[in-house]
């Protein structure tokens, strides 16, 4: 596949120490280029996002060091990737992996991102790769009407058939090729 776009940078952010950023993934790849200060990065896998308690594309664990297991339970089980950026230091986040940054100090960081999908899978507006690539965005808009149709039915026939559902969408859907 050819080379999609021209990379394009955004300020990270000029942070004060102890920020930090919610866990989160991005559909484009990006260079995270750290330029005066110290971050902690923690990454997760898109294999793990099962694990996050997610709510949209955010997790709801906002404490990554030191989660609420009883609220959690399954977040022990998602595995952390860790570093440490100062100055001069660049880290590759791939893209649809989480990450978590906390700023150690007063620092700068700039992004670098790239689309390296066709140009027609990206929303248009998106220049961070903040949103849902489009053709996401529709299955989960088609998701949510399955969903309130489902809801139309007595509880036993709707977790029967959302099981179903599920399955259908693991056997179609998921790769073999993460297994």
């Amino acid at each position: 596949m050819a080379w999609q776009s021209i990379p394009v940078p955004r300020l990270e952010g000029v942070s004060q120490e102890q920020f930090t950023q919610q866990l989160y993934p991005q559909v484009m790849d990006n260079f995270l280029i750290q330029v005066t200060g110290k971050k902690r990065v923690v990454l997760f896998s898109p294999r793990d996002a099962q694990y996050l308690y997610l709510s949209g594309t955010k997790s709801e664990v906002l404490n990554i060091d030191s989660p609420d297991l009883a609220k959690y339970p399954l977040f022990s089980k998602a595995r952390r990737y860790e570093c440490s950026l100062k100055a001069g230091d660049v880290l590759f986040i791939p893209a649809l992996w989480f990450h978590n940054i906390i700023s150690e100090e007063f620092g700068v960081g700039v992004n670098v991102f790239w689309k390296h999908l066709p140009s027609e899978c990206y929303d248009k507006t998106d220049t961070y790769g903040n949103k849902d690539p489009t053709a996401a965005s529709r299955a989960a808009q088609i998701l949510d009407r399955a969903l309130k149709t489902l809801s139309e039915l007595p509880e036993e026939y709707r977790d029967f058939y959302a099981r179903r559902m599920v399955l259908h969408i693991q056997d179609k859907a998921y790769s073999k090729n993460f297994e």
